[in-house]
């Protein structure tokens, strides 16, 4: 069974969505605060987090980071009243997965849920897999070798690192806190650039498969799209 963590201070709104999810089969935690919202995080085992912003103690942008800074990969799903476009950006820059202005419809609320939770599971799988298929290239991440036909491409540490992240996350957006925080281990101005330089080269060794480009995310990250 699914396990969900509900953090929602109106009341009203918080038991009505606890008790919809249950009434589909997902089991749900509520909590009313960012503080004992993130308390029971901190306790059980949840696979998807759905968050309001505007909360007493603990906003939902401080939760979420904080449950970011302890499982990085959970999903996050933001509820909210605030529309603003740098509400959005800044949620997205957190991490969140997804975003639903109130009001929502339950069904479109399960309907986003349940599709982020199969994505979730296939990047899971992905995780374990040391092998991945980029058109004319193969990528082992175990062994950093990018090959295309007889041409075997080294690379170094780092690399491997940025273009598996990009591969698990492939035609979805690579936040850059986040590859920052498991590469690097901080997010420093001079760190961010040292990756946009990680960027640009991986760009140059994928440019012979023309179905492939890492896109920029102008102010949260990057995309490896494959088409």
């Amino acid at each position: 069974m699914t396990k969900v963590l509900l953090v929602e201070d109106d009341t009203n709104l918080g038991g009505l969505l606890c008790d919809y999810l249950n009434m589909k089969g997902f089991k749900t935690d509520l909590f009313s605060d960012g503080i004992k919202g993130y308390e029971s995080f901190m306790k059980n085992q949840y696979d998807i987090c759905l968050l309001d912003i505007m909360m007493p103690f603990k906003d939902g942008f401080t939760l979420a980071g904080e449950i970011r800074m302890v499982n990085s990969g959970i999903p996050i799903i933001f509820l909210t009243a605030k529309s603003m476009k740098e509400d959005i950006i800044e949620g997205f820059r957190i991490g969140a997965d997804d975003y639903l202005k109130k009001p929502f419809s339950m069904e479109e609320l399960i309907a986003r849920m349940e599709a982020i939770l199969r994505r979730s599971k296939k990047n899971e799988s992905m995780v374990d897999s040391p092998v991945f298929n980029l058109g004319r290239f193969e990528f082992n991440s175990h062994k950093q070798l990018l090959s295309n036909n007889d041409k075997v491409i080294k690379l170094t540490t780092k690399e491997s690192e940025l273009l598996k992240m990009l591969c698990i996350n492939m035609n979805q957006l690579l936040n850059r806190e986040t590859a920052l925080q498991a590469i690097w281990k901080n997010d420093s101005y001079f760190n961010a650039r040292s990756m946009d330089v990680y960027i640009t080269k991986l760009r140059k060794l994928l440019k012979e498969e023309p179905r492939l480009e890492i896109i920029n995310i102008h102010g949260t990250g990057y995309k490896l799209i494959f088409t």
